[in-house]
């Protein structure tokens, strides 16, 4: 028995050793790492500009995302749909937890 609890301390005593080595191998690794007072080098500064003149030419190419305008929310009950022919037109969304019913044409 006296055996068994020595071999379970040692183990305790084992697994916290290597969590606190491992804690400070992370923690100065960390701070090399993040050095604030490191400059870039010219390759970096040459890839930014590149980077950059890419952006520029590429920039008026494909539009900016414009939001589409601000379809109401509906209160359950509320007609959110209208049928026009064979196809509905919306006149709102139905609040959270609520769906557009299709046939009746309300939010439910």
């Amino acid at each position: 028995m006296d055996s068994k609890i020595v071999l379970f301390k040692l183990l305790c005593a084992s697994l916290l050793i290597a969590c606190l080595c491992n804690a400070q191998s992370s923690r100065e690794m960390s701070s090399e790492d993040f050095d604030g007072n490191k400059s870039p080098s010219s390759s970096e500064k040459e890839l930014v500009e590149a980077m950059e003149e890419l952006l520029g030419k590429f920039q008026d190419r494909y539009p900016t995302y414009q939001k589409k305008a601000q379809i109401p929310l509906c209160d359950i009950g509320e007609r959110c749909a209208v049928k026009q022919g064979p196809r509905i037109g919306k006149l709102c969304d139905c609040s959270r937890g609520s769906s557009c019913n299709s046939f009746l044409l309300k939010c439910i």
